[in-house]
């Protein structure tokens, strides 16, 4: 049995909103392809098809993970959280070594560095879980020590 992976509802709409896409509009799209590409006559020498084919087969694996992760999806309400403690779903804005910075607390899965989404597993992510605005933390990374501060706790909009 697969391990729960946790997700906030933003996250787990995603994956959902993804493999309908892929189920819905996506393979119709590559049948269509694979049809016309067939049309075209001799398979062995026909890249069309052989690239539609290809396609197929990638997003048949991926309706095949978005099925698993959604089947294992654990997902966090906000009536779960109390709002003045950093968890699943936060946003938490803090001083890190003495930059102001706004992260949102997500699942593994749904960690993006780039949209200051930090995972609750990483850390930074677990060192935060359960803290509130005033806290003051040190963690040890592979950078070196790093200094937060709390400064604000609200759930993800």
């Amino acid at each position: 049995m697969a391990e729960k992976q946790r997700y906030t509802r933003e996250g787990f709409l995603k994956l959902q909103e993804e493999y309908d896409l892929l189920t819905k509009v996506k393979r119709e799209e590559v049948k269509k392809a694979i049809a016309e590409a067939r049309s075209f006559g001799d398979l062995s020498e026909n890249s069309e098809y052989d690239e539609a084919r290809n396609e197929q087969a990638k997003i048949e694996t991926r309706i095949k993970e978005l099925e698993e992760l959604i089947r294992n999806a654990e997902i966090t309400s906000d009536d779960d959280m109390d709002e003045g403690v950093v968890g699943l779903g936060s946003t938490v804005k803090l001083v890190n070594n003495g930059a102001e910075v706004v992260y949102s607390i997500v699942g593994s899965n749904e960690a993006n560095p780039f949209e200051n989404k930090i995972s609750d597993m990483s850390l930074i992510g677990k060192a935060l879980i359960g803290k509130r605005a005033g806290d003051e933390l040190e963690i040890k990374t592979n950078a070196g020590q790093v200094v937060i501060k709390v400064l604000e706790v609200s759930r993800a909009k």
